[in-house]
C-alpha cells in the first residue's frame, strides 16, 4: 500500500456528496491526490469502481441512478446535457425511467453535447453530438438536463413503435409538461431520420388523443372503417360544462371512453370518470367503456359494439361541442 498522499480529503468528500458519490479523475488529481493513490483506490478490490473512463464510483455496490446520469455527465464535459429518458424522469415522466421504450440500448443515457465533441460513446452513455445545443436547460444541483420540449424529442426518434412514440408524447402534453406548438418547434428545428413516428403521434395528440390506450383505440376505428369520432372535445349544455369524453360521435350521441387505471393517476380521477358517465347518461348520451385489453385484443367485438351504437344513436341538439383541435389552436394562438 502506498504511503498516504497529501490531498484536501475535506473538499472531494464534499465534492463526491454534490456529484451523487462521483468524481472525475481530473477532479481527484486537483485536489491534491496522486495518481499512485487514486489507481490503488480503483483497484480490483478497492473503495472506488470505474464507471466510465476517467469516472469514478466513490462506494461499492451498484450505481443509483443519479450517480450514473452524474458520471455521464462529467465524461461527456461541461457543456453536456441529458435528454431522452433520463431528462423525462426529472420531469416527473416516471413512466418512462430505466431507458427508452423501444430503444436499441435499454438503460442508455442520452448526453446532448458540442457537434465537435471528440468522445465516443462508452459503456452505458450514448452521446448526441448537435450543433443545436439548447440555450436554456434545467438544473438540479450538479445535473443538468434539457426542458421537455427537447426531452421529448430525443426521446421518441429512435423509437420505433408508434404505441411508445404516442404514450411518451400524449402523457407529456397531458400533464402539461410542454405545449404541441413547443413539441411542434421541435420536430420542425430537429433532423429528419426519426421523425415520421413522431409526427404522427403528434398530430393524434392535436386531434385530442391523450393517451396510448385512446391511441388503440383510434387505430381500431380507422381499421374498423368507422366514422371518426372527436377525440376529448367539451361538451356543454347551454352555458355549463358537462364532460369530456375520450371519443365523441355528436350525429349519434355516443360517447366511448378507454378507462385505463395507468391513465388516471389517483383514485379520485378514476371517480371523476365515473362521475362524468353518470351527467352525460343523464343527458342522454350513450357512454361506452372500453378496457385498454380489450381494445387491443378484441378488436372485431369493440368495433361491432360501436356500430350498433352508432347505429341506434341520435343527434342531442341540446348538447354544444368544443373540438379539441379549436382548443389547441386557440392555445398555440396565445404562446405566439
Amino acid at each position: 500500500m502506498p504511503r498516504t498522499s497529501d490531498f484536501d480529503r475535506q473538499a472531494l468528500a464534499a465534492l463526491a456528496a454534490k456529484q451523487h458519490g462521483v468524481i472525475a479523475r481530473a477532479q481527484a488529481l486537483q485536489s491534491g491526490m496522486t495518481e499512485r493513490a487514486l489507481d490503488y483506490r480503483i483497484r480490483g478490490a478497492g473503495p472506488w469502481q470505474p464507471l466510465l473512463p476517467g469516472v469514478y464510483l466513490t462506494h461499492t455496490g451498484r450505481p443509483a441512478d443519479e450517480a450514473r446520469e452524474m458520471a455521464a455527465l462529467l465524461y461527456a464535459g461541461p457543456q453536456s446535457v441529458l435528454t431522452g429518458a433520463a431528462a423525462l424522469h426529472r420531469h416527473g415522466l416516471a413512466q418512462h425511467r430505466g431507458g427508452v421504450p423501444g430503444g436499441d440500448r435499454a438503460g442508455a443515457v442520452d448526453v446532448l453535447v458540442p457537434v465537435a465533441t471528440q468522445r465516443s460513446d462508452a459503456g452505458f452513455v450514448r452521446l448526441h453530438r448537435t450543433a443545436r445545443l439548447p440555450e436554456g436547460f434545467c438544473v438540479a444541483g450538479e445535473v443538468r438536463f434539457a426542458l421537455p420540449p427537447r426531452a421529448v424529442a430525443d426521446a421518441v426518434r429512435p423509437m420505433t413503435d408508434l404505441g411508445d412514440v404516442r404514450a411518451v408524447v400524449a402523457e407529456a402534453v397531458q400533464r402539461r409538461e410542454c405545449s404541441i406548438s413547443q413539441l411542434a418547434g421541435e420536430l420542425a428545428a430537429g433532423p429528419a431520420w426519426g421523425s415520421s413516428l413522431f409526427r404522427r403521434a403528434l398530430g393524434e395528440v392535436a386531434e385530442g388523443v391523450r393517451s396510448a390506450a385512446e391511441g388503440d383505440l383510434r387505430d381500431l376505428i380507422v381499421w374498423a372503417r368507422l366514422p371518426m369520432p372527436l377525440f376529448n372535445p367539451r361538451l356543454l349544455v347551454g352555458p355549463e360544462f358537462l364532460a369530456m369524453p375520450d371519443c365523441w360521435w355528436p350525429e349519434s350521441g355516443v360517447a366511448a371512453e378507454a378507462d385505463s387505471r395507468a391513465w388516471h393517476f389517483s383514485p379520485g380521477d378514476w371517480e371523476q370518470t365515473m362521475a362524468r358517465h353518470a351527467r352525460m347518461s343523464a343527458h342522454g348520451i350513450v357512454v361506452l367503456h372500453f378496457p385498454p385489453r380489450q381494445i387491443r385484443y378484441q378488436r372485431e367485438q369493440v368495433a361491432n359494439i360501436i356500430r350498433r351504437a352508432l347505429a341506434a344513436g341520435r343527434k342531442l341538439p341540446q348538447i354544444r361541442t368544443i373540438p379539441a383541435d379549436q382548443r389547441n389552436a386557440l392555445a398555440v394562438g396565445r404562446q405566439s
